[in-house]
């Protein structure tokens, strides 16, 4: 059998796209037939042409195996082909630096941003906002479902509350009150799909009610931002600094309600202090809502929890929270606690979005959360998480001298800034992506401009991995103009290695 009728056979298992190529060895510049074709295979792969999973047949390519070879080995050493042994050689990754765009102007109609990299393959993804997935309890979930199962009755399987089961708005008033210190009645909780549909519920009951402008931190969480401006909200940047955000640019920019993360910031790791808060609430007793998202809270390392906003007044902030950042993102189960002037409005938002999450999975959540497994599992993966982000630590130090890193303390990503650097940032992760390795550059979750950074995420990854992932950031940047050595102006690198604000 020929190797090209054998790619045929075969097609269904690992495809095969390099027969589509149509190279032609004669177009490649003397002394440069490597890099021609080493070139040419990726912007095939980069386009789709050769798609992961494909494999690249040296007999198609019409060039000498030497040549190939060579090509080979430099599309290896980039993560985007891995050779199989009689399987031949396979696409493995296909980051196309295009993935890492400039953050488009905000828009309501202009998003996935996040998306579209999320679905980019990668050898090492350092993503911020998921946690370590490995570590899913599993064996508990099966128990609590089987247990939840043997004891419902046929009508349990009908149309559940919109507002959420009693059993899982009682188990969250529990966990509030023992993990974050909140007092709240469980007719204060409505369950949601997560933070995400927390936020398009309330973008639509302000607006209905002539709230049109909503403030959000600057630097902030773009996909929060998007999901308001999708929601017909017009988003007004306020600053953020090293106490939180400035309440006086909030007074001054005319917003009726504010988002913002008080116990860990996002991306920048800062804690609301003291004198804010009190100037917060002050602003919000004039008439201001505060949406408060408590993302990550309960993972905190070198410092005592934050009090949360909604503990100290309740009658003027939304509380937003879910198990997406202790469990997993793909249980869309999160939890909402509402003044008493928008709990109907925001309840009625629920009952047409979706009629409310499904019932079985509340349940098991309420029984994970009464019996005191889920704190358990919060033991459990902070001493983890803790872990790796020292990992990540060390690895910054030895491999991204220079660079600053903030929010240590707490949570499930750092924020690294290169201050007084002059790259793109974008240019930055797109040189990692096509390295194999996934990231956030700062500037996608900023409105105005500052120094070049990176959100890097530690929970999801090992210790390996992510000594591997910032090596390659390393790589990386002495790849960027200048090789490297002209990233930071004269006299204004920092000396001797990066920098840790804890947050």
């Amino acid at each position: 059998m020929s190797r090209s009728n054998e790619g045929e056979a075969q097609g269904s298992k690992s495809p095969s796209g390099s027969d589509f190529l149509q190279l032609d060895i004669g177009r490649a510049p003397p002394g440069g037939r490597t890099d021609w074709l080493a070139g040419r295979l990726r912007a095939a792969i980069a386009d789709g042409t050769l798609p992961v999973g494909s494999r690249i047949l040296a007999a198609e390519l019409r060039v000498s195996r030497g040549l190939v070879t060579e090509a080979y080995q430099r599309l290896a050493e980039t993560g985007q082909v891995a050779g199989r042994g009689r399987g031949g050689t396979v696409v493995v990754a296909a980051p196309p630096p295009s993935a890492v765009p400039a953050a488009p102007a905000p828009a309501p109609d202009r998003g996935g941003l996040v998306d579209a990299l999320r679905a980019v393959p990668c050898r090492i993804d350092l993503s911020p906002g998921v946690p370590d997935l490995t570590a899913f309890p599993r064996t508990a979930w099966i128990q609590a479902e089987r247990r939840v199962l043997a004891a419902l009755t046929p009508a349990d399987f009908g149309y559940g509350n919109p507002q959420g089961t009693p059993a899982l708005r009682e188990a969250v008033v529990g966990w509030l009150a023992r993990n974050r210190g909140i007092r709240a009645d469980p007719d204060e909780v409505v369950v949601v799909a997560g933070v995400a549909q927390a936020l398009g519920l309330l973008a639509q009951v302000l607006h209905d009610r002539g709230v049109h402008r909503i403030a959000v931190e600057d630097p902030g969480s773009l996909g929060a931002r998007q999901q308001l401006e999708y929601g017909r909200m017009e988003t007004v940047p306020v600053r953020v600094d090293e106490a939180g955000l400035d309440v006086a640019e909030l007074r001054a920019s005319g917003a009726g309600a504010v988002l913002l993360t008080p116990a860990h910031q996002f991306p920048t790791g800062v804690v609301l202090d003291g004198e804010r808060r009190r100037d917060l609430l002050a602003w919000a007793a004039g008439g201001g809502l505060v949406i408060e998202d408590d993302y990550d809270a309960e993972h905190r390392y070198d410092r005592a929890p934050v009090p949360a906003l909604r503990a100290l007044m309740p009658e003027g902030v939304c509380y937003a929270g879910s198990v997406s950042k202790l469990l997993a993102p793909a249980l869309r189960l999160g939890w909402l606690l509402v003044p008493p002037h928008l709990r109907d409005a925001v309840t009625a938002a629920k009952r047409y979005a979706d009629l409310g999450n499904p019932v079985l999975a509340q349940l098991v959540l309420a029984r994970l959360m009464d019996s005191g497994e889920l704190e358990r599992h919060l033991r459990f993966v902070r001493r983890r998480h803790r872990r790796r982000r020292d990992a990540m630590l060390r690895a910054v130090a030895e491999h991204l001298p220079g660079a600053r890193v903030h929010g240590a303390a707490a949570g499930l990503h750092l924020m690294v800034t290169f201050d007084g650097a002059r790259f793109d940032d974008t240019d930055l992760a797109a040189a990692a992506l096509g390295l194999g390795v996934k990231t956030h550059p700062l500037s996608w979750h900023r409105h105005r401009p500052g120094p070049p950074g990176l959100i890097l995420g530690y929970a999801a990854g090992t210790a390996g991995e992510i000594e591997d992932g910032i090596t390659t950031l390393g790589t990386a940047l002495s790849g960027l103009p200048d090789g490297g050595r002209k990233v930071f102006p004269q006299g204004r690198q920092p000396p001797g290695g990066s920098r840790v604000v804890r947050g």
